[in-house]
């Protein structure tokens, strides 16, 4: 992935975090998610849409995965993330009447036949993590988890849009949407194949050796929960000065970083022996803190951004 921004990821992978191997769970695994013992209802309102978790009522409300949170605040709103704001993305009108939004007016648009469409993804996530144009509703607008930095402790801002910087600011979290696509080959990105469908091959002597040293990222991580586009996803060739290299057309989304459902273990395989310890439902065996030597957190960190890894670097460095 070409200069993409990594902010939120710096931030958590800096964090030491006493939590060492999986064990029995202490607590439910949706952890933060299960917001104050609401558990699923409070994102999936089995009745009503967001009118049953005390927000207004609107049209089309929960025809979707069951949403219980008010997108309306979102609609027509066009956010820039990472990368100077060069990654944008426009929520649609999700309802049955046009909005106008500085001057513009955006006419509705069909629910998405998927609930993983990124574009509903994305506003899904804003409606409780924005807490600039969409307020939170319960949440504190910090992590569950305490992080500990240079000896200091704290719980890092949850709200994109109101994270104690600029009020509406995104530029400092890391880029989803359609332009922020993963990559193979160039100075930034791992020696793999870019397929015609748009998947991701772990195929080179670097990449497919990071699998090894990691968890297979292709078929658990993130680069398995990519946003797929309307119609199937593809590649193109993206050229930067005298470098060229091919990009999938498949994006990053909220979900493609983060399981919504599971803040505290990870499955990197198929049986039960490979479930690992995260942390911030990070999609991906993420345990900084472990000890002072960990690379869990640069490891996740690798599995879109290869040009920084042990591999491609010329050594194996297991994950610990």
């Amino acid at each position: 992935m070409r200069r993409l921004a990594v902010a939120i990821l710096v931030i958590l992978g800096g964090a030491a975090i006493a939590s060492a191997q999986v064990s029995t769970p202490t607590n439910d695994v949706l952890g933060a998610h299960n917001v104050y013992g609401r558990g699923c209802i409070a994102c999936h309102a089995p009745h009503s849409g967001a009118a049953a978790n005390g927000a207004a009522s609107s049209p089309n409300s929960g025809n979707l995965a069951l949403w219980g949170e008010d997108l309306t605040p979102l609609y027509g709103q066009t956010f820039g993330f990472g990368n100077g704001g060069a990654n944008t993305v426009t929520i649609p009108d999700y309802g049955t009447t046009a909005v106008t939004v500085g001057g513009t007016s955006y006419s509705p648009v069909p629910l998405p036949s998927d609930p993983g469409d990124g574009t509903f993804v994305i506003a899904a996530c804003l409606s409780c993590h924005d807490g600039n144009i969409a307020k939170s509703g319960m949440l504190k607008g910090t992590t569950y988890e305490t992080v500990t930095i240079n000896g200091a402790t704290f719980n890092p801002p949850t709200l994109l849009g109101n994270d104690g910087s600029t009020p509406g600011n995104y530029m400092n979290d890391h880029p989803v949407g359609p332009t922020a696509n993963p990559g193979c080959g160039g100075p930034y990105n791992w020696d793999c194949t870019v397929n015609a469908d748009g998947s991701i091959s772990f195929t080179g002597t670097a990449s497919s050796a990071f699998l090894t040293d990691y968890f297979d990222v292709t078929k658990y991580g993130p680069i398995a929960n990519l946003a797929v586009p309307a119609g199937g996803g593809g590649t193109q060739t993206v050229t930067y000065g005298t470098l060229t290299w091919t990009d999938t057309t498949d994006w990053v989304t909220c979900t493609t970083c983060h399981d919504q459902h599971d803040m505290l273990y990870f499955k990197a395989g198929a049986t039960t022996a490979d479930i690992k310890p995260t942390h911030f439902f990070v999609r991906g065996w993420y345990n900084p803190g472990n000890s002072t030597t960990s690379n869990s957190a640069a490891q996740f960190c690798r599995s879109c951004h290869g040009g920084e890894s042990n591999e491609m670097h010329g050594q194996n460095v297991p994950t610990n």
